[in-house]
């Protein structure tokens, strides 16, 4: 079994979190899953950037990227978030190997829109390296940061990394897990089944704003790219990877239909 599982950053921020989650990877690895870690840094960078007077400025969600920000994405997300995430997993039993999508170009991209500055669309992934590390049981651990073959590094958004990767890695399982019980309806209600026309209407009607359409965006191209199976699935809640791995219901499964709910 392959699953790709994406770490909100929120989940990262405290090292009880940080050391139970690290506890459940590693334990997957051990059960035998080919297992491959995306992980953002969202809060992280926000805290970096405010100690430093940097004004931080979205638009769509997505962080406007000057040279300044990006040299504290690749410190922060690529670097301290990354490696305290790896030193967990190592403390855990697993053998983690900290990498960002500009190693060997596992992630390439290209320049979203100049306004938005060092921000990256994925265009291409290269899993061959996620591929000889699995092999040999070793557990990647990657940050949002991407590259091209022209040497440039971009910010990415570590939702549409998780799902290209998950893609080209060939996963069955790619798991988004976050810190709410799934997707929300719009009574406010998690629901345990999303079809990707459902997903769109909730979307087109405001349900679901910022990270979570970001989430349903991601997973709906996953989905048609031919991963096997999304779930948007609580991170605070313990046991829920291997439940979720086990095919118990946690959180939200989407389900790739086009039409109709």
């Amino acid at each position: 079994m392959r699953a790709l599982i994406k770490l909100g950053g929120s989940l990262l921020e405290s090292a009880d979190s940080r050391a139970r989650l690290a506890r459940e990877l590693a334990e997957a690895v051990r059960q035998g899953v080919g297992l491959v870690v995306v992980h953002g840094g969202g809060k992280q960078m926000s805290r970096f950037l405010a100690e430093r007077n940097v004004a931080g400025r979205f638009v769509g969600g997505l962080r406007v990227t000057t040279p300044e920000v990006l040299d504290a994405v690749v410190k922060v997300v690529a670097g301290s978030v990354n490696r305290e995430l790896v030193a967990t997993l190592v403390a855990a039993g697993a053998r983690a190997v900290g990498l960002s999508g500009v190693d060997d170009c596992l992630l390439e991209a290209e320049l979203m829109d100049e306004d938005l500055g060092a921000v990256g669309r994925p265009i291409r992934a290269n899993p061959e390296l996620l591929e000889l590390l699995v092999e040999r049981r070793f557990l990647p651990v990657v940050a949002c940061v991407a590259g091209d073959r022209r040497g440039s590094i971009y910010n990415v958004n570590a939702d549409q990394m998780a799902a290209a990767l998950a893609a080209a890695f060939r996963a069955e399982f790619l798991i988004f897990l976050t810190d709410v019980g799934g997707v929300l309806g719009a009574d406010g209600r998690p629901l345990p089944e999303l079809t990707t026309a459902a997903a769109r209407q909730l979307i087109a009607q405001g349900t679901a704003t910022g990270g979570m359409q970001a989430k349903l965006e991601a997973a709906t191209g996953a989905l048609r790219a031919g991963v096997g199976s999304v779930f948007i699935a609580p991170g605070a809640e313990p046991g829920a990877i291997a439940r979720v791995l086990a095919g118990d219901q946690v959180g939200t499964r989407l389900i790739l239909r086009e039409n109709g709910a």
